[in-house]
């Protein structure tokens, strides 16, 4: 069963406190190896990273010497760091490698030595891979059982929550809004065609570090260069999409004019995806983290009452994870309309109930 990179984070640790090696599997362009990254982050070693599928046998094991009589072997710089001192060591494309370079790592992940040269004692060993499952649609070397049981393998299937989560302080306010309200386009799940560019939480990153250095995000830019652009990054359907999403951004709603001018008129044709997405932005501002004041109290209670059921409830339990006299205000609220908050959420509690029956 694959996991989000969420249950990854809190699992993993209970391996590397073994010092076991640790291989995730997937899709391309998920976020393997940033996720590699973070985790190295949270344990504050360094990352040595090398793409296994780019080595040579001597690139691995390193290269003889002669000493009188013996023979040396001189590993090369990168495992020496590793031999030195605390590192992850992350192998990338393990499955796209010689099958010599996967012998060495097989001695590698099962001794935690090469040709007499041992891992300092708090490296930790990752790697990743493109097979299992998703394994036909890519050129790579199916894994034997006996090399999969050197490793511990975590399919990995991230959530659109991880790469939003992920985004907020990685990629522009604007390509995040439209991943959000997008999300069919965050990726392509489905069979690849040939030599068809897919959107993938990768070519998002690479398409918004493009816009930002060449200042494509401007709603006055040349829509043919921005199509363009996006469409060598993401695919034809979605850079559809995002060149009407970034023509028309000026009327996207804020939350500042729900809360602080109280506009609802602006998301009275607002249909449940947009509603859950005007939600995720209040998350990803944080508009909850600090005390509301009484004038956010007011729009919130006159906004809650407009909501869908479930996205009320969405909302309501992100509240309930902010300071507890938010919760208490709200609660207590009254609608422009009328309606009591309080009231509201027995009535909608009631309607779940009743579907559950």
């Amino acid at each position: 069963m694959a996991v989000d990179f969420k249950t990854f984070l809190n699992v993993v640790p209970f391996v590397t406190s073994v010092n076991k090696p640790v291989l995730l599997r997937g899709r391309h362009g998920i976020g393997k190896s940033q996720v590699v990254y973070q985790y190295a982050e949270t344990v504050n070693l360094p990352v040595v990273e090398r793409r296994a599928s780019q080595m040579t046998e001597g690139d691995l094991i390193g290269l003889p010497s002669i000493d009188g009589d013996r023979t040396n072997w001189n590993p090369p710089n990168w495992f020496k760091t590793a031999c030195e001192q605390p590192v992850v060591l992350f192998l990338d494309e393990v499955d796209r490698a010689t099958i010599e370079v996967r012998q060495g790592i097989f001695e590698l992940t099962d001794s935690r030595k090469l040709n007499g040269h041992r891992l300092h004692e708090d490296t930790l060993i990752f790697a990743a891979i493109n097979g299992g499952e998703h394994g036909a649609q890519y050129q790579v070397g199916d894994m034997d059982p006996a090399e999969l049981d050197r490793w511990t393998v975590f399919d990995v299937e991230p959530s659109v929550e991880d790469w939003l989560d992920w985004g907020k302080s990685n990629v522009s306010d604007m390509v995040w809004d439209f991943v959000n309200q997008n999300r069919q386009h965050l990726e392509h799940a489905d069979e690849f065609e040939p030599n068809k560019v897919y959107p993938s939480r990768r070519s998002w990153h690479r398409l918004d570090e493009c816009l930002q250095v060449g200042n494509l995000l401007d709603q006055n830019v040349d829509t043919a260069v921005l199509y363009s652009v996006a469409t060598a990054f993401v695919g034809f359907e979605a850079a559809v999409q995002f060149q009407d999403f970034v023509a028309n951004y000026d009327r996207q709603v804020s939350v500042e004019n729900l809360l602080d001018e109280g506009k609802l008129e602006m998301v009275e044709d607002f249909g449940i995806n947009e509603h859950t997405a005007m939600v995720d932005k209040m998350e990803a501002a944080a508009v909850f983290e600090d005390a509301l004041s009484e004038e956010r109290i007011q729009n919130l209670a006159d906004y809650v009452v407009t909501l869908p059921s479930e996205v009320a409830m969405k909302l309501w339990t992100l509240l309930g994870n902010g300071p507890l006299d938010n919760t208490v205000a709200v609660h207590r609220a009254e609608s422009r309309s009328g309606k009591k908050i309080s009231a509201y959420l027995v009535e909608i509690l009631g309607d779940g109930d009743k579907e559950e029956n």
